[in-house]
């Protein structure tokens, strides 16, 4: 079990810094313009489609968003 928590920590930290990541990279592409040349090409663009697919899926997307929401959410 001990491996688990140990898994789970871990799992959660990588998600911590993803986020941490995303939100440079929305940052930098805002301040300096898409595409920002270490971060890739169009960040802001993605997640405007990303959150435009959401809205068409109906019902998945709103479950999707609601992972998405817990995701940021703290404990």
């Amino acid at each position: 079990m001990d491996v688990f928590v140990k898994l789970k920590g871990w799992l959660q930290e990588l998600t911590e810094v993803g986020l941490l990541l995303l939100c440079l990279s929305i940052v930098a592409e805002i301040l300096f313009g898409s595409p920002v040349p270490f971060l890739g090409s169009g960040v802001v663009t993605n997640i405007s489609a990303l959150i435009g697919n959401l809205g068409e899926q109906g019902v998945v997307g709103l479950v999707a968003l609601g992972v998405i929401i817990h995701l940021f959410k703290k404990k």
